[in-house]
């Protein structure tokens, strides 16, 4: 080292320490590789659902955590910004950088949007998250999202399998359902028509008034723990089981294609993170707070029922009815669908071997003592 190199770099270590000289050459880098970035997320989500909306502000939270308050995103419930029921439409026009939202709200703009949020009669949550995550779902749709809409995303946490819904009457057979004004989210409303229902499309703050003053005669939403929250039960009490529409339903964080792209590549990184430790603690609080939830229902004036058979394979036929003709005219869907189907096929036959016996063994046996 030179006498004059030497002299600088002392000079620099007496005014602050080793540290002071390093951090001269360093700080420019850290700087340009972690920088402040401020977004706004929009959720399809009223606030009161400490789960739906709980999952964006979870991963607000902890992206802040990730990057040393750097990357900061403000998170709105519906109707803050945009409607439940437009928050795609806010992202893919940039006008918020993220979205939390059910992609099967956007079924009328391509039904191949169900499959980031559920296809009818097609996989639970478990089966999902596997077909995503390293069965070639992710792709798929993120290969969708950018080719038509201008966005890129990925699914965080499910519902699990979700309640038939709430009803004012009693469903005997098929032919009650005819005629019914019944409140339905996104893509499952196309099979109820097949089968004479009047579906509606109402977002989840919206419903307990419409079901209140007679609008619509049955609403479906998720399961105990919100609808409880949501107060269905006051206002229709036949309680239907299982949500067929929803074996195990996946909510989509979705982002502007442009923006994201001009995040560095670690705070990329940490949204994807954060998003899939958010839908880990969403499903875990579904699983946690059901049961209780279902208990106190029950006790509130609840008819826990389940769908009659024929209720149950007329809507299977029909959704099977449909899968088919728009196979034949759109070839996202078919592509998705096929590729889905194979995916299930598989995932049932080891299903029946293993979780389902073992299942089906402690629910016959679960109120004796081990």
């Amino acid at each position: 080292m030179s006498q004059v190199t030497r002299r600088k770099f002392m000079k620099a270590a007496g005014a602050g320490g080793l540290g002071a000289a390093a951090a001269t050459v360093a700080a420019p880098a850290i700087a340009q590789s972690a920088p402040e970035i401020r977004w706004r997320l929009t959720a399809s989500w009223p606030k009161s659902l400490d789960t739906l909306y709980g999952n964006p502000e979870y991963l607000a939270k902890r992206v802040a955590e990730i990057t040393d308050n750097k990357f900061q995103i403000q998170v709105f419930a519906a109707g803050e910004i945009v409607p439940g029921l437009q928050v795609l439409d806010a992202v893919q026009a940039g006008t918020v950088e993220a979205g939390h939202t059910a992609l099967y709200y956007y079924f009328g703009k391509d039904p191949t949007f169900t499959f980031g949020t559920d296809l009818p009669f097609g996989l639970n949550s478990r089966m999902k998250n596997a077909w995503f995550m390293h069965g070639g779902g992710q792709q798929l749709m993120d290969e969708f999202l950018r080719t038509k809409y201008n966005c890129t995303g990925f699914i965080s946490g499910s519902t699990n399998c979700q309640m038939g819904g709430w009803f004012r009457k009693e469903i005997n057979s098929m032919n009650d359902m005819k005629g019914l004004k019944f409140r339905i989210g996104g893509f499952a409303g196309l099979i109820m028509q097949r089968v004479g229902v009047v579906p509606q499309q109402i977002a989840g703050g919206d419903i307990y008034p419409a079901l209140e003053k007679g609008t619509i005669d049955a609403a479906e939403w998720v399961g105990p723990y919100d609808d409880e929250k949501l107060g269905f039960v006051k206002v229709a009490k036949y309680y239907y089981y299982p949500g067929w529409w929803e074996p195990g339903a996946t909510p989509h964080y979705i982002f502007n294609l442009g923006k994201w792209n001009e995040l560095p590549k670690s705070y990329q990184a940490a949204l994807l993170a954060a998003g899939q430790e958010s839908g880990v603690w969403m499903t875990a609080k579904y699983d946690q707070g059901n049961p209780p939830a279902l208990k106190r229902l029950v006790a509130s004036g609840a008819v826990l029922k389940a769908f009659p058979q024929d209720v149950m394979d007329g809507c299977y036929k029909a959704a099977t009815e449909l899968y088919t003709e728009l196979s034949a005219k759109n070839e996202w869907f078919k592509k998705m669908y096929d590729h889905l189907v194979a995916f299930r096929s598989d995932q049932y036959l080891w299903w029946q071997v293993a979780d389902y016996t073992m299942d089906s063994y402690l629910i016959r046996y679960r109120n004796q003592r081990a």
